[in-house]
């Protein structure tokens, strides 16, 4: 049974390493604020959730467990909604998208409103 803990582990934690590294390419290579902001809410969130969900499964503490799988709602909850309201408030400023992105759905056209009323 501990082989299998020793496993699972070990294959969570090469899992959360995975999407670190992504997250970190990501961050890296892409071309502007949108794009890098997309790579660290997802990939960072699942490689730190599941980082976190190994270090709650090696410790062999239900307490720990679930205040691991808590941890990593929260990241799933909160890493999207927040990357969201600050790319918004990013357009709202002014940082432009790249040249390669296709559309900019929330480009404000004088005399239409936003979508949404706002």
């Amino acid at each position: 049974m501990a082989l299998v803990l020793a496993l699972f582990t070990a294959l969570l934690i090469l899992g959360g390493a995975f999407f670190a590294l992504v997250a970190a390419i990501g961050i890296n290579r892409l071309p502007d604020l949108y794009t890098r902001m997309h790579a660290a809410s997802k990939a960072g969130t699942v490689g730190s959730g599941l980082l976190l969900l190994a270090v709650g499964v090696h410790a062999g503490d239900m307490a720990t467990l679930v205040r691991a799988l808590a941890g990593f709602f929260f990241f799933i909850l909160t890493a999207p909604v927040s990357a969201h309201l600050l790319a918004k408030a990013a357009h709202q400023v002014g940082y432009l998208l790249s040249s390669s992105s296709v559309c900019d759905e929330m480009k404000h056209r004088p005399g239409k409103p936003l979508r949404g009323g706002g």
